[in-house]
């Protein structure tokens, strides 16, 4: 496969080409490098959150929105499509690189990954990328500045002037867009938390409800949690049988099941990194065994998200 950070790298030009009709910040640091605003102080909406979905999965997804129910309102819903699971989810989209510089802290995700391929996935998947540009795309409430920059540079082994940094705070429209875009992700990733090999999956859909936006970065990390949890739904095409395993997939498999995840992010003193790894999960996921059985497991629970979300029920 080619080059995940030149794929990432194109969909970022078409950001730049864009920026103001999706409501996008471009800035260059002192640097040279690149920051973009998808939704810190910028305003990027439906369409910036989708764009930069698909620069966290390097092209490598089909990526859309729908209207679907959701405690008898209408609400969006981002679906994701990918044949090519190991590398778009496990290899670029996942949140793997944490981001603690001078003071400034968020969670890394995309391709900017694959050129220092320390994380167990990599190996996994025999994936490791080369390229003279990168793309992380930086989850947080502030901007990256010079220091993040060069931290990406050094790490990733490129200069400061080739590194492009998509931003977004999770209270953001972009925000509540990309995580409901991770629920495929988030399937592949605890099979492969379980010992499944990642390569063993054919093909992965995910689809999930976009949560509303709250300007509270731990009420948003609330709300777009448990937008995945009690309301994202996964299928998945793999070649090797093993129902078991199958079973501890979905989000209804982890002890703390039921509870708001507001609650259990506080109960890990908001360190995103000492949340139990089964609470990010889908609340369904439907396996279809080539040549083999297929298995509904786990369900969408409306109750739960209207409770997180302050809804009435339908």
């Amino acid at each position: 496969m080619e080059s995940v950070n030149r794929m990432a790298v194109e969909l970022v030009d078409e950001a730049l080409d864009f920026a103001d009709e999706l409501g996008v910040t471009p800035y260059e640091l002192d640097s040279g490098a690149t920051v973009l605003d998808f939704g810190v102080d910028a305003r990027g909406g439906l369409e910036a959150g989708l764009l930069l979905a698909e620069i966290q999965t390097a092209g490598l997804a089909t990526i859309q929105t729908r209207m679907d129910d959701v405690c008898g309102g209408t609400r969006p819903h981002v679906e994701l499509a990918t044949d090519h699971p190991a590398v778009a989810t496990l290899c670029s989209q996942k949140a793997g690189w944490e981001v603690a510089v001078d003071g400034f802290e968020g969670l890394g995700s995309g391709p900017a990954r694959a050129l220092v391929g320390e994380e167990a996935e990599f190996a996994a998947v025999d994936y490791f990328d080369e390229f003279d540009l990168t793309v992380l795309s930086v989850e947080s409430a502030e901007l990256p500045g010079d220091a993040v920059a060069e931290h990406v540079a050094e790490t990733a082994n490129v200069n400061t002037e080739a590194v492009f940094l998509p931003t977004c705070a999770t209270g953001s429209v972009a925000g509540s867009v990309t995580t409901a875009a991770r629920a495929a992700e988030l399937a592949v990733f605890r099979l492969f938390e379980l010992g499944y090999e990642p390569r063993s999956i054919r093909s992965v859909a995910g689809s999930a409800p976009v949560a509303p936006v709250s300007y509270d970065e731990d009420e948003a990390m609330g709300r777009t949690n448990d937008a995945l949890a009690y309301g994202g739904e996964v299928h998945l095409t793999v070649d090797q049988d093993d129902p078991e395993l199958f079973e501890q997939v979905p989000s209804v498999a982890a002890a703390e099941y039921g509870t708001p995840f507001v609650e259990i992010f506080a109960d890990a003193d908001y360190d995103f990194y000492d949340v139990d790894e089964a609470v990010f999960a889908p609340a369904q996921v439907t396996v279809d065994v080539i040549d083999g059985p297929t298995y509904v497991l786990g369900e969408t629970h409306e109750e739960l998200l209207a409770e997180s979300w302050d809804l009435p029920e339908a």
